[in-house]
């Protein structure tokens, strides 16, 4: 493993080990790069990005979830297991240039000692079989699924980084205490830790003095089609009356639908849209005539229905969860050029780009601010054009340069 240096969330770096801040633009070119992340074929987050800008210079096997929590009987887990099984069939697939995914079996129980140790042996087995089908060799390991501690650091590794982007064992269904203790353990021997705000790098560095903290950033030029005269608004969007006030991504528990609610009783000539997956009960929302549920759309889709937003929302509740969480669908609303209303999340008000409501009766107001200047503008968008992900791998780079 490499030696390491202290980074700061300031960028502040320590004494330099060998390499000048000239040489950073040569690091993750060349080389064999493993991630342990979310499925494929979920909708691209933060890892999804990174990787596909690494594949351009590197090769990358990309190891589908694991899972970090207990399956139930519901008919939405049956349904994933038969969907893990199903995929196992054909472990190995290549969806994209450079980019190799592997589909592993594991038992999704974390607690007892046998159980993570059967897990052990047989991710190290399939990881290493497909390791040797592509001739990988001293991979840097990415590690951004905490679950994948079981196995991270035993396969051959030149460097371990633990990239963390949500406080995990904070997510409903997960058992928090053996996560948790998995979790710890990948924090002390990972060479570097990256986190994704503010209140994650101050409760993780204190495991690892290695820690840095790297913002998210955007597909700017992919959101900013919201502007391009020939983006066409999808006609399931474009038919609803104006003002049209939506939110995409995933509508879970953690989505603040009394404050949806609120809004639309407050503007009943509006449209309240909401896209994405639902994995909670939105009953509550159904029932209310001015809302519309789209269900989930296609990342390609995107810039179209922002284009038909006039105001952006990010209404998360708040809680350990969300307090530590980045929401990237806000730098992608801001790509596109609308203007975002936001509950009190600490990485949305450091942006200084939208408008923070600290209650429901301050966010109907901010709503109601935000409707004056309604839509798409590029003066909006070019605020956060500096924001790429390309310039996030950039910033990754340099800190590697001096370890």
């Amino acid at each position: 493993m490499m030696t390491t240096t202290t980074t700061t969330a300031d960028g502040v770096n320590g004494p330099m080990t060998g390499k000048s801040l000239k040489d950073w633009s040569k690091e993750l070119r060349g080389r064999d790069i493993l991630c342990f992340s979310h499925d494929w074929s979920g909708d691209p987050l933060s890892k999804t990005h990174l990787m596909r800008i690494l594949a351009r210079d590197n090769r990358v096997l990309w190891v589908n979830s694991i899972g970090y929590r207990a399956p139930t009987a519901s008919k939405a887990d049956v349904s994933r297991a038969f969907k893990k099984l199903a995929a196992a069939a054909t472990p190995l697939s290549e969806p994209e240039p450079n980019i190799f995914v592997l589909n592993p079996l594991a038992v999704p129980a974390y607690g007892s000692p046998s159980v993570r140790a059967f897990n052990r042996r047989f991710l190290r087995w399939q990881v290493r079989r497909a390791m040797r089908k592509l001739h990988f060799k001293r991979p840097l390991n990415f590690v951004f699924n905490p679950a994948a501690a079981v196995i991270a650091g035993a396969l051959g590794e030149e460097m371990l980084v633990y990239y963390c982007v949500d406080e995990y064992t904070q997510f409903s269904g997960v058992a928090s205490q053996s996560l948790a203790e998995l979790e710890e353990g990948l924090l002390r021997r990972s060479d570097l830790v990256i986190v994704s705000a503010d209140r994650l790098y101050q409760s993780k560095a204190a495991y690892n003095p290695n820690t840095i903290l790297v913002r998210h950033g955007v597909d700017f030029t992919h959101f900013r089609r919201a502007l391009d005269p020939e983006t066409e608004v999808p006609a399931d969007l474009a038919r609803l009356p104006r003002p049209v006030i939506g939110f995409f991504g995933l509508i879970a528990d953690w989505v603040d639908f009394e404050v949806i609610e609120r809004v639309a009783r407050t503007f009943p000539e509006a449209s309240v849209v909401m896209l994405g997956k639902a994995t909670t009960d939105t009953s509550a929302l159904e029932r209310i005539p001015n809302v519309h549920l789209l269900g989930r759309k296609q990342y390609s889709e995107l810039p179209g229905y922002c284009k038909g937003f006039d105001v952006a929302l990010m209404p998360f509740r708040i809680n350990e969860l969300t307090l530590n969480a980045n929401p990237l669908k806000v730098r992608e609303y801001l790509a596109a050029g609308l203007p975002v209303v936001s509950t009190a999340i600490p990485e949305v008000e450091v942006l200084g780009l939208c408008r923070i409501a600290r209650d429901e009766d301050s966010f109907v107001e901010e709503v109601r601010e935000a409707l004056k200047d309604p839509g798409p503008t590029e003066a909006r968008s070019d605020r956060i054009r500096q924001e790429s992900w390309e310039a996030r791998l950039d910033d990754i780079r340099r800190h590697l340069a001096t370890m």
